[in-house]
C-alpha cells in the first residue's frame, strides 16, 4: 500500500467509536422512570398547591429496592384525586407504566432489598456533615 491510503484507512479507522452505547437495561429503565416520577410528583406539589386534591394525591418517593413500591404505585393509579388535571393524568401514565414494566417485563431483574412501606411515606433525607476540625 502506498502510504496515502493507508494515512486514510488510519483517519478512517481512528474516527469511528469503538464501543457502541449499550441499549437501556431493565433496571436501568425502572431506575431512570422512578427518578423522573418522583421528580415530577415534586414539581406538580410545587406548581399546583393551590389545588385541594393535589394535597390528597398518595406520595411519590419511589424506591425500586423496596417490596412496599408496587403496592404504593397501585394506590396512586387508583387514587381518584385530581382526574380533572393533565399533569396529574400525564403522571398516572408514567406511574402506570412503570407498574407494568416492574410487575411484567422486569420482573425477575427486581431484587428488593427492604419491606419497609414508611420508607416510601417519610424518606430518609441523605446529608453529607463535614467532620469538625480539632484545633
Amino acid at each position: 500500500m502506498t502510504p496515502r491510503p493507508l494515512l486514510l484507512l488510519l483517519l478512517l479507522l481512528a474516527g469511528l467509536p469503538t464501543t457502541r452505547p449499550t441499549p437501556p437495561t431493565c433496571y436501568s429503565r425502572m431506575l431512570a422512570l422512578s427518578r423522573e416520577i418522583t421528580s415530577d410528583f415534586q414539581s406538580l406539589q410545587a406548581t399546583e398547591p393551590s389545588e385541594a386534591c393535589v394535597r390528597y394525591l398518595p406520595r411519590l418517593y419511589l424506591d425500586i429496592h423496596n417490596y412496599c413500591v408496587l403496592a404504593k404505585l397501585r394506590d396512586f393509579v387508583a387514587s381518584p384525586h385530581c382526574w380533572k388535571l393533565a399533569q396529574v393524568d400525564a403522571l398516572k401514565d408514567k406511574v402506570r407504566k412503570l407498574y407494568t414494566i416492574m410487575n411484567s417485563f422486569c420482573r425477575r431483574d427486581l431484587v428488593f432489598l427492604t419491606d419497609d412501606c414508611n420508607a416510601l411515606e417519610y424518606p430518609v433525607l441523605v446529608t453529607t456533615v463535614l467532620p469538625d476540625h480539632q484545633s
